[in-house]
């Protein structure tokens, strides 16, 4: 089996995720902040010391300020829904995800809100001089993937920052987010949003969110906190103000095994290996006759993650994928959830194959990847 998702979410996961997880449910168990016995105060140990450290990988110091949610999906809403209201506009791209554009449309029809999307080039840059301008007065948010899930592409936070002045910088993080070095305060983004699953390598369902000082949002969501249960108002201090119900606790305790894993193995290697897998499979796609690669051209290498959208003329992606998964070859197939960057980038509506190698994946798994889709063109 190759696996090439890492995208959608890493696999396989390191020793260290599984082992925390493994050792979360069977010793410990315990639901955190809903009792004094030694359990539940242990959950609330492995919630508390992964806190601490998501907040320091991410450059910040407030652990009281980072969130945790079931995904970046919640993540982008909580942040959205939460800080927008009646006639406020908003900046986007044309490269960002449904979790993006879904909230703000849904936020156009019942709260009035506008948004403008400002156009990104067909490799998924954005036009910087374009984004200044698109910023006005009204203007309360700017909303920015940082890596696209389609193309790669790397935004430029700190020239992002420099024209779109004092407006709040809401950053999409999901793919960035342990492949490459996100330092909130360097970028001075003022939310950051992301998922934990794909290169932060925990299990599916956990998120996170950081909120900057002088920023408050409205709770999604209203309920048990495990504090000040004597009272029927939610909390207003933080964390609990954004959490409440029963957290993700064993999906935590493995995010804890997957930043021991980051940190064991160093981010500056995480990354060089991801770029030299991208740069083995753009070189072995774009060798390949009637092979498209959309983007990773005419810019620096590291201004793109290891994902790869490509298309075999002639061919629909879901008939490309097929024959892949016949050979136990494993990508993405369709729009990626993100239709407005198919648009922009000209594979709408019929979208593209992608191919996201991760950092366990090996050389030879891309040799044999493109081995495969060249034999595939060839019929």
């Amino acid at each position: 089996m190759i696996y090439l998702d890492n995208a959608a979410t890493s696999f396989p996961k390191p020793a260290e995720t599984i082992d925390n997880l493994n050792n979360f449910v069977r010793n410990i168990g315990g639901n955190p902040g809903r009792s004094g016995h030694t359990l539940s105060l242990e959950a609330a140990r492995v919630i508390f010391e992964a806190r601490e450290k998501l907040t320091s990988f991410i450059g910040m110091k407030n652990s009281e300020r980072l969130i945790f949610t079931q995904n970046g999906t919640e993540s982008l809403n909580m942040a959205l829904l939460g800080f927008l209201e009646a006639g406020d506009h908003v900046v986007t791209t044309s490269m960002e995800h449904n979790s993006v554009m879904r909230p703000l449309e849904f936020l156009r029809r019942s709260r009035g809100i506008t948004y403008t999307a400002v156009p990104c080039c067909s490799e998924g840059f954005v036009d910087l001089e374009h984004l200044g301008k698109s910023v006005t007065p009204k203007t309360k948010a700017v909303i920015i993937n940082h890596g696209s899930n389609v193309t790669g592409a790397i935004q430029p936070l700190k020239e992002i920052r420099k024209v779109i002045g004092d407006a709040c910088l809401i950053v999409d993080a999901c793919q960035t987010m342990g492949s490459i070095t996100v330092d909130m305060e360097a970028a001075t983004a003022d939310i950051l949003c992301f998922s934990c699953h794909k290169s932060l390598f925990s299990i599916q369902g956990v998120g996170a969110l950081y909120v900057r000082e002088g920023i408050e949002l409205v709770p999604l969501k209203f309920g048990g906190t495990g504090s000040r249960s004597e009272s029927i108002e939610h909390p207003v201090f933080l964390p609990d103000k954004y959490e409440c119900g029963t957290p993700n606790t064993p999906g935590i305790a493995s995010l804890l095994g997957g930043l021991a894993f980051i940190e064991k193995e160093g981010l500056a290697n995480i990354e060089a290996k991801k770029q030299m897998l991208r740069a083995r499979l753009v070189d072995g796609l774009r060798q390949t006759p009637g092979t498209h690669v959309y983007g990773h051209e005419g810019r620096a290498p590291a201004s793109y993650l290891a994902i790869v959208a490509f298309n075999i003329d002639g061919k629909l992606s879901s008939d490309t994928g097929y024959e892949l998964s016949r050979r136990s070859i494993f990508v993405r197939i369709g729009l990626h959830c993100s239709p407005v960057a198919h648009q922009t980038i000209g594979t709408f509506p019929a979208g593209t194959l992608r191919a996201s190698p991760g950092y366990l994946t090996d050389e030879a798994d891309i040799d044999t990847f493109i081995e495969a889709v060249r034999e595939i063109a060839g019929k």
